[in-house]
């Protein structure tokens, strides 16, 4: 009986273990995935019943749209969501581009470049089922098949993914606009122009403050989140109770039909307001990737406890609530939220609200520095500066370039639906002049309501009027994105999950029947202000193609122009020039052959290092690669050459950082190549035509000193620069002397590498290795081509404006690849070459 009671006791412990680990990672959902969500709130009413419903503000109407959110909120993000939408995971991560890495893993879909048989061999490329269902393989093979499918594929998923980051524009400036809309309530001396300035500031604040990370106050944004939860739950039962209970009864879907019998097109029109109350639930599935700190990836069960048991019952209640009090107080619906607060609890109600309002923009704006972090890994975003911000939580991201672009879109557009002049007195900016004229149609509405208004009431009516049509902009976003969603998840099922192409078809014209409804409505409003987000979109996505065709023509020609290899052996070991000291990576994005800007470097160098190794650092459609599987390592041409490959892989989570292990861990990996290949000579390419030999996976997690290839010391030293710290080179110590002027020197552990006492060792083993020691020692370069693409002449006009213009006018203001590589500037060396694609 004692072993089994120690089972018992085991196994209650982990399920004790595993309940409290998932009850934690749903406390901290809350901050991170609803935060959008919970505000919704603040201006659905609002937002459905200024417009078209103002001849229909009547009780049967408010209990018709009560039940239609209601309906909307169960059926989209309980069911399609938390349901069906988060089994669909990658390896833990989700979102638009989460569906489509499994699509181009599972079903061959990408155009990714460089892509090799040895990616496949990875532990999170297998995730998913891995059988092929039979039903589902024809139509699998058409749409890999036909390029042009897989292009327009592609095409669907960065317009999703550009209305997402549109969404992160747009949402920040209807939370914080909504909340702080509330002083209007009991401080009516505040004009709308000062409530619009608090606003600004807000916004101002929140984006200054995102490059020292949201892990140092994310320990607060979960109760807060909690507490605007309880609150709204509270005072929703509250109004329940006072004004007009018999709301319950409009969960019935009889109400939904009365709605639209009464209201007719002017209900269906109203939908995208009703829209704005799951606007947040964009979140919850692109945004799970925030939830990975140091316990490793988690399941998606906390994401829908949280939801399921607490937000879904409070957002209802609340709802409910606010629909009784209006149901009895129809002039209230300007400011729907704030009137219906009893005035005991309005202060420390408004104050959580704008402090979830905060908590909610700041979620969605991590989540667009997300976003762009995975469209640059997957080559479809121009290079941009990634700064990691916590050493801890891992995924914590900011981009300076976004964070700015972002602020100043979001405040535009923040002014703009409310006044143009203050956009030009605040700004004068000539690259917002297109959205200035554009927005003059609706703002001259806004001006004529001010300039006729009778009392303060009417100026708030006005503001309203003016203030949907930024709200329009939202539900368009969401809606989009939601429909392509919706898309892709059946590709997903049917391809990756193989389930039953019948239910799948079942599960598309479903929700694309729900979600069409909505998404017609809101396209009707698009002259009316809605056409924002669409031209957001269409530049971001512009943005994005433009990259993405410009690197895909620039990959081809360097792949259809690699240099013979029988040319590089006729020119023998020493390549015909002198071979120094040293170690010299040479980037290339080729992750086979020999890239053809190596014969720029022969041919225009004097001197070339002793040991070369071709570097390619490329993206794998996997969210992460495990450190022991991230090297890839090779030789190219037999072993008197010194020429050897490596292929650094990344996932599209994945960050590169800059601790400055890379060169140690390089020759730590290449050393343990060598005596690898001589004790496998399926590894040696001597007998090989190609003399392109295989590669071998290298772990590099290990530490440095246990390492059974080389001995391992390490000493302290003072300097940034390790590699030219031992050169005898008079010109590179006076570089290191000016380097170490400007760039304090910093306390660093210096890594040796020496041969282990191994008699029977081979010697030409040993003699390499003492080479590679020798080399490592001498220094190390990084070598790049510094490229020039342009279109042939031949080209049509298109194409030249795409390269010779877009392309170009990218390439020139994003960050340049060293920089994105970390590759220090000191030790960097360039070569022009011009690509004609």
């Amino acid at each position: 009986m004692e072993p089994e009671s120690g089972i018992a006791r085991g196994t209650s412990q982990f399920s004790w273990a595993s309940l409290s680990r998932n009850l934690i990672l749903a406390y901290q959902s809350f901050g991170v995935v609803y935060g959008d969500l919970s505000t919704s709130p603040l201006y659905v009413f609002r937002s459905t019943f200024i417009g078209k419903l103002q001849r229909h503000q009547t009780e049967d109407a408010i209990f018709g749209a009560f039940s239609l959110i209601f309906w909307t909120l169960t059926f989209i993000p309980l069911l399609k969501y938390v349901v069906i939408v988060l089994s669909a995971d990658d390896n833990g991560e989700g979102g638009t581009f989460a569906l489509y890495s499994m699509l181009c893993r599972h079903a061959k879909f990408g155009l990714l470049p460089n892509q090799q048989a040895a990616d496949e061999e990875l532990s999170a490329y297998k995730y998913g089922p891995s059988r092929q269902g039979q039903s589902s393989l024809p139509l699998r093979r058409f749409l890999e098949k036909h390029k042009k499918i897989r292009t327009a594929l592609l095409v669907v998923v960065l317009l999703g993914t550009s209305m997402l980051i549109g969404d992160g524009v747009i949402t920040p400036a209807i939370s914080v606009l909504s909340a702080v809309s509330g002083l209007q309530v009991t401080e009516s001396l505040l004009t709308t122009h000062e409530v619009l300035l608090i606003a600004c500031v807000i916004l101002v604040g929140l984006f200054a403050l995102q490059h020292y990370g949201t892990h140092r106050v994310a320990f607060i944004f979960a109760p807060i989140v909690i507490i605007w939860l309880i609150s709204i739950f509270s005072i929703g039962v509250y109004n329940t109770i006072k004004w007009n209970p018999k709301i319950v009864h409009a969960i019935s879907p009889y109400y939904i039909v009365k709605f639209f019998s009464e209201t007719g097109k002017d209900g269906w029109i109203s939908l995208g307001g009703i829209l704005l109350s799951i606007t947040g639930m964009l979140d919850l599935y692109s945004r799970t990737e925030a939830m990975f700190a140091d316990i490793g990836h988690f399941s998606t069960f906390p994401i829908r406890l949280a939801f399921a048991v607490f937000v879904y019952p409070c957002l209802v209640v609340q709802y409910m609530g606010q629909a009784a009090f209006l149901s009895k107080n129809i002039p209230s619906i300007p400011n729907s939220f704030y009137h219906s607060i009893p005035d005991p609890v309005f202060w420390p109600v408004f104050i959580i609200a704008t402090l979830a309002s905060i908590v909610g923009s700041q979620a969605i704006i991590t989540a667009t520095f997300s976003i762009v972090k995975q469209c640059h890994a997957l080559g479809c975003f121009p290079r941009v500066k990634v700064v990691h911000t916590s050493k801890h939580i891992y995924g914590q991201i900011y981009i300076p370039e976004i964070n700015w672009i972002l602020m100043i879109i979001t405040i535009a557009i923040a002014i703009g639906f409310r006044d143009t002049t203050l956009i030009g007195n605040a700004y004068g900016i000539l690259l917002l002049l297109l959205l200035l004229v554009s927005l003059q149609n609706s703002t001259n509405i806004y001006k004529y309501a001010i300039k006729t208004q009778e009392d303060w009431g009417m100026s708030i009516l006005a503001s309203s009027f003016c203030f949907s049509a930024l709200q329009i902009n939202g539900s368009l976003a969401c809606m989009t994105v939601m429909f392509i969603t919706t898309f892709l998840m059946a590709l997903v099922l049917v391809f990756v999950q193989q389930r039953n192409i019948f239910l799948v078809a079942a599960f598309l014209l479903f929700f694309w029947l729900i979600e069409g409804v909505y998404l017609s409505s809101a396209l009707m409003k698009v002259p009316q202000g809605g056409w924002v987000s669409l031209l957001l979109s269409f530049i971001f996505m512009v943005v994005m193609f433009v990259w993405y065709y410009g690197t895909h023509k620039k990959y081809n020609f360097d792949l259809h122009n690699k240099v013979p290899l029988r040319w590089i052996l006729g020119l023998g070991p020493s390549l015909g020039i002198v071979r120094v000291p040293g170690v010299g990576l040479i980037y290339s994005e080729l992750a086979t052959g020999v890239p053809a800007i190596f014969s720029h470097f022969v041919t225009n160098l004097p001197a070339f290092h002793t040991v070369l190794v071709f570097v390619c650092v490329k993206s794998v459609p996997v969210p992460y690669v495990s450190p022991e599987e991230r090297f890839l390592i090779g030789r190219i041409c037999p072993r008197p050459y010194r020429m050897y490959r490596c292929i650094v892989r990344y996932g599209y989570k994945d960050i590169q950082r800059d601790n400055g292990d890379f060169e140690n861990l390089l020759i730590q990996s290449l050393a343990e190549f060598i005596q690898m290949e001589a004790v496998e000579p399926s590894l040696s390419n001597s007998d090989s035509a190609s003399f392109d030999g295989r590669m071998a996976v290298i772990s590099s997690t290990r530490t440095f000193q246990t390492t059974s290839s080389l001995v391992v010391s390490e000493v302290e030293d003072f300097g940034a620069i390790n590699t030219i710290q031992s050169s005898k080179s008079l010109t590179l110590q006076s570089l290191r002397s000016s380097y170490d002027d400007e760039h304090p020197p910093m306390r660093r552990q210096q890594v040796r590498f020496q041969l282990p006492p191994n008699p029977v060792m081979d010697p030409s083993v040993r003699e390499e290795l003492m080479e590679l020691i020798q080399a490592k020692e001498a220094g190390v370069a990084y070598i790049m081509g510094h490229s020039y693409v342009k279109a042939r002449r031949s080209s049509s006009f298109l194409k030249k404006l795409v390269i010779d213009i877009g392309y170009s006018f990218l390439r020139k203001n994003c960050r340049g690849p060293s920089v994105a590589l970390n590759i220090p500037h000191i030790s960097l060396i360039e070569v022009g070459m011009t690509y004609y694609v």
